[in-house]
């Protein structure tokens, strides 16, 4: 058995076509036609505003920008800050990863003291541009932020089917959104919860084996160094690989320079590698929801249920007596309390009963344990310690319009989502297709 077989072994339960749901899911909005249609055929068709958590006090170390970037990613946006500020990556903090293949603002703070946003010049950059500049006292870390607005444009639809897409987003208002984790978290081979599984057991070649080796999925300009790398090439591997893939490059370049599998996965960048570790938690997670919409119970918190308190983002564990007080059934139904799946790592808040079953079971049957959970957590990458996920979200502010461009009909429809949503979820509800379908470029 090879390495990337290793890797994919037990992996049968999670997405090996793309998808992310593992099973179709059911629609909440199950009743009204979908509208169908394509996402993403062009950047201005997919915009992002961050809502910021706070707002820039203008003194501190820390130069906070809002940059909006054009297809490209967020890891690639912050080399380009890195550079234009001169300062270390590690120096860059943000509050979340934002879509490649859009156009996306959002907040970045660099660590730069005695520095101001005057001391550096304007950046030129075909790709990335900072709207506003000021100063604050502390980091930017990951989750500060509110949440995200979204204008998204359906390509290849009449516009007459605003009338579906207004229907939809209405029920959606009301009963939320199921939180499932979007196609982008599995990256462009759709792999990324395989290699993060890899990370987990400890099998760093079996991890380089899926980022590195052959695959069916990956671009044209990779084939040659993916086929160099498999035959222990590393050296010509690393030459010929896209000079844009930073994580590839760089456990390619220490394969080159006699680095074990091991050491040339601890050299991939901590957010790269703890994306993969993402991934996966996302794989079950996905995995876990898919359980409860299909069974119905979405909107109720039942006994053994870690509850989410979405304003304090507090969890408990629910017992007989709170599932079954009105008190209980109120928050919920104002959307104060919703349930919670995992998001597993070795500090996670378990349930019990019934519902920590389901949540073990779906992390058992695809190979992994806690054991292995806790053994992974000394690689002190982030997302190990794990965390609670709400498995339904509120989508506010909504706006429907048909219209026409230059490009042809269009459905645009515009929301607003809590931190850590995709919004590719809302529009799976709402055109009802399979999502590798409605997307151009993953």
């Amino acid at each position: 058995m090879n390495a990337e077989e290793r890797a994919i072994q037990d992996f049968d339960a999670l997405p090996d076509d793309g998808g992310t749901h593992v099973v179709a899911p059911k629609y909440l909005t199950q009743d009204v036609p979908g509208i169908g249609g394509t996402l993403k055929q062009y950047p201005e068709d997919f915009l992002v505003d961050e809502i910021p958590l706070y707002q820039p006090c203008g003194e501190g170390e820390h130069i906070y920008v809002c940059a909006e970037k054009r297809s490209m990613s967020t890891v690639e946006m912050i080399g380009v800050l890195a550079r234009h500020f001169r300062v270390n990556r590690r120096q860059i903090g943000h509050a979340g990863l934002k879509d490649k293949h859009a156009i996306t603002r959002q907040i970045v703070s660099i660590h730069a003291p005695g520095k101001s946003p005057d001391d550096f010049p304007l950046l030129e950059h075909p790709l990335v541009r900072i709207r506003w500049a000021d100063l604050h006292t502390n980091k930017l870390k990951r989750g500060h932020l509110a949440g995200n607005r979204f204008s998204i444009r359906v390509r290849g639809v009449p516009a007459q089917k605003v009338i579906e897409a207004q229907r939809s987003l209405a029920i959606l208002e009301g009963t939320g959104v199921p939180n499932r984790i979007g196609i982008q978290r599995f990256g462009y081979l759709r792999n990324n919860h395989a290699v993060g599984r890899a990370i987990i057991l400890g099998d760093a070649e079996g991890a380089l084996a899926l980022v590195l080796g052959p695959n069916e999925r990956s671009p044209g300009a990779q084939a040659t160094s993916r086929e160099q790398y498999a035959a222990g090439d590393y050296r010509a591997a690393y030459e010929a690989w896209p000079k844009g893939y930073r994580a590839e490059r760089q456990a390619l370049h220490a394969l080159a320079a006699g680095a074990s599998h091991d050491e040339a996965l601890r050299e991939i960048d901590p957010t790269a590698a703890s994306f993969f570790i993402s991934s996966f938690q996302s794989a079950v997670f996905n995995a876990v929801l898919n359980k409860r919409v299909q069974a119905g119970t979405l909107n109720e918190l039942l006994p053994g249920d870690v509850g989410f308190v979405h304003k304090s983002r507090a969890t408990f564990v629910v017992d007989e007596a709170d599932a079954g007080s009105e008190d209980t059934r109120g928050r919920v139904e104002r959307f104060e309390l919703s349930p919670s799946g995992p998001m597993w790592g070795a500090e996670m808040q378990r349930g019990s009963g019934d519902t920590d079953r389901v949540e073990l079971g779906e992390l058992s049957r695809i190979g992994v344990t806690p054991a292995d959970l806790d053994r992974a957590s000394a690689l002190s990458l982030e997302m190990l310690e794990g965390a609670r996920r709400p498995l339904r979200i509120p989508v506010t502010n909504v706006d429907v319009e048909g219209g026409v461009d230059e490009h042809g009909s269009y459905v645009r429809c515009a929301f607003e989502l809590p931190r850590g949503s995709f919004a590719t979820t809302v529009m799976d509800e709402i055109m009802k297709i399979n999502p590798l379908e409605a997307q151009q470029g993953g």
